[in-house]
This record gives structure tokens, sequence and C-alpha cells, in this order.
């Protein structure tokens, strides 16, 4: 089975509405997942509420884990503990944050406040991470991506390195955004093994952590 923790709909930047997004998902065997829409403080409440309507209707028909998200998206560093909290607070199953990326503008210090905060499960793409952000990472128990995004995933390996040295926990996600990105396990694998994974480490990544983290939830 397909775990994939990070997606995006017409909510934010994705082509697709969140049931044919969860759809097609379905149709490459996933078990679960994530919805997870760029936020800030404007737009929050809405993405949170939308995505938990649609999960309530979906769950009736579908055998698959639709996960209410967010992805807080070049907010202030500073702000990011606060409105990860605020996100958990109103519904969100899982928040993620935009990482430092070398392919976007995002703010330094990202990282490190998504590192010191309890209520982010994840640090996506984060590019050059550094160890003191790191070593908060394991400390908060959030998880590492690894990407399959274009762009994103040119510091997968330095990730990985990271992850190994720390012993973080990574998840193989899209970071989808049109139909194409999504991808069915056999494709995750070869990201994983791309990144330097040993297949110890390609198992962990794509069915004990995901299931961990599904536990966690």
């Amino acid at each position: 089975m397909r775990y994939d923790f990070h997606t995006h709909t017409i909510f934010s930047d994705g082509e697709l509405l969140p049931s044919e997004l969860v759809r097609r998902a379905a149709l490459l065997n996933h078990a679960a997942l994530a919805i997870t829409d760029h936020g800030d403080a404007s737009n929050y409440r809405d993405l949170i509420e939308s995505i938990t309507l649609v999960r309530e209707e979906l769950k009736r028909y579908w055998d698959i884990r639709v996960i209410v998200g967010i992805e807080l998206t070049h907010i202030p560093p500073k702000s990011i503990p606060k409105m990860a909290r605020r996100c958990k607070d109103i519904g969100a199953e899982i928040v993620l944050v935009h990482g430092e990326t070398v392919v976007e503008p995002v703010e330094e210090g990202t990282n490190y406040y998504a590192s010191i905060s309890e209520d982010v499960d994840i640090l996506a793409h984060p590019g050059l991470v550094d160890r003191e952000s790191a070593e908060h990472i394991k400390e908060n128990g959030i998880f590492l991506e690894i990407t399959s995004r274009k762009g994103h995933s040119l510091t997968n390996g330095h990730v990985m390195k990271i992850a190994r040295d720390y012993n973080i926990p990574v998840l193989i996600n899209t970071d989808t955004h049109s139909p194409s990105d999504l991808i069915d396990v056999d494709f995750a694998r070869k990201v994983g093994l791309g990144c330097g994974m040993s297949r110890k480490e390609l198992e962990k990544a794509l069915n004990h952590y995901p299931k961990y983290l599904l536990k966690r939830l």
C-alpha cells in the first residue's frame, strides 16, 4: 500500500478537487492520503473546515483514509509554533511546514522554528537542513520529508544523511499539485533508492513510519 502525507487541491495551487485527488490516489493503491493545502493566517480555518467536510463524506463510500492537514507556507518563522497550534486546535490532524527548499525564497529560520514546535508533524522539503534544527526535530518527533517533487528533490541526499545521523524518521511524499504528480509504490521505491536509502531504510520509509504516524494521529 502507498501512503502520501503531502498533497494539494484547488483550495490552494493544486489542479484537482479533493474528491478527484482521493479517487486517483485510490487507483494507485493508496491506503491513506493527507490533503495539505498551503495555508497562512488568512485561510487556515477555511482549509481545515473544507477538508474535514470532504473527509466525512468520502469515508462513507471509499476505503481510503483521508487525513485533514495543512502546509504552513512562507509565513514568518517566529509565527510557526503559534500557527501550528491554532491549526491543531481547530481540527487539523497533521501540520506540515514548507521547509527551506533551495528553489524558493523561504525565509531563513523557517526550519528552526518548525523544529521547535510540538505541533508540527512533518518538515517538508527542508533543503539544506542544519544540525541544530535536526536535534530539535528528533526531540519533538517531527518527520523529515523525502520528496519526489521536481526542484525540491535536489537536496534529498542531504536530508537523508541528516535523518540517518540523527535517527529521524522519514516519509516519501509527492507534494502533489497535478494528477501526474501522484506516484505508486514502485516509483516511491526509486525515489528512496535514488537518495541513498538502504533496503532496510526504504522499508521503514514506505511502511513502518507511515503506519507509525497514522497510529499517532
